[in-house]
């Protein structure tokens, strides 16, 4: 689940925070990437139960109407029972991997009450939901479907949600985005006939994308002399130290990456920073890392330092 797209994004806001603490070593560094990582991999799990929490409020609605007087529930297909039964958030529910995070977990989405029936109310009052109750189709594949559709309209880009998860963990800020694509693809990727053995996906695909966060992380702090003298021989006419301080980071682990990894496309090392750059730097920024990017490669082809 940890690609390399969020390990870049850890990675430039790590040596960020390395630069601003000249005490701190580059193990304890090392130490504090993992597990940042490790907040990310539990931050996908969270969204997972968010949506379990949604089925047990509707299973709650569901058990206090049917012991109600004055309001009894007598209609098996109302809203509360449709989301009570839908069979990807039952089988989502009694994941066994899932099941075995949630219960080491502190909090729980449950204690969020407030928020918790606000999505529940965007849930079942969007039109996608409305024309699901018309259908009447109640397959499985339906009900997966259904649940994709909601998550990806009212919890990817909630500006109320991503503000409560700043509460919850400063290591989740920035991480939603691209931890929601792959709470969307487990959704499409569950089957009934797996049942509670349906696998989430792994924390990394491989063992080379779990050594690529140390290894880039490390080869930045150790040849960001080497780095830095190759930064001011492509601005000779313009002084390194007016770059912005965020420039200059993205700039350093974009060459060291270019340098450490062979098997890596220039245009996806080219892509992936300036797209950091686009949202973490200034408006130029994205356009002069490009140029400078682009100078310093095209010498180090020149010198034969690297064959791309």
């Amino acid at each position: 689940m940890i690609n390399r797209a969020l390990i870049r994004l850890k990675v430039v806001q790590l040596i960020y925070a390395f630069y601003q603490n000249e005490g701190k070593t580059t193990e304890v560094a090392l130490k504090e990437l993992d597990f940042s990582l490790e907040k990310s991999y539990d931050l996908y799990h969270s969204l997972l139960a968010l949506l379990v929490e949604v089925r047990r409020l509707a299973q709650h609605k569901v058990d206090v109407r049917s012991r109600s007087v004055l309001n009894p529930l007598n209609n098996d297909r109302s809203n509360d029972c449709l989301i009570e039964n839908n069979k990807f958030l039952i089988q989502l529910e009694q994941n066994k991997t899932l099941s075995a995070w949630m219960e080491k977990q502190k909090n729980s989405w449950a204690n969020e009450d407030k928020f918790l029936k606000t999505i529940y109310d965007l849930f079942t009052s969007d039109e996608v939901f409305l024309n699901y109750v018309d259908k009447g189709d109640d397959s499985y594949d339906a009900d997966r479907e259904l649940i994709r559709k909601l998550y990806k309209t009212h919890i990817v880009n909630n500006e109320a949600f991503d503000a409560l998860l700043e509460e919850q963990s400063l290591y989740w800020n920035d991480d939603k985005e691209i931890v929601d694509s792959f709470v969307i693809k487990t959704i499409k990727r569950f089957d009934p006939e797996k049942a509670e053995n349906q696998e989430l996906l792994p924390a990394y695909n491989d063992m080379e994308d779990q050594q690529f966060a140390a290894q880039l992380f490390r080869t930045t702090i150790e040849r960001r002399d080497e780095i830095r003298q190759m930064m001011i021989q492509a601005t000779r006419n313009w002084d390194i130290s007016r770059m912005a301080f965020m420039d200059t980071i993205i700039l350093q682990i974009a060459i060291a990456e270019v340098l450490t990894f062979p098997s890596i496309p220039l245009n996806v090392t080219f892509n992936e920073y300036l797209d950091i750059a686009k949202v973490y730097s200034t408006p130029r920024s994205a356009s002069y890392i490009h140029g400078m990017l682009d100078n310093i490669v095209k010498r180090l082809k020149e010198e034969g330092a690297i064959l791309k």
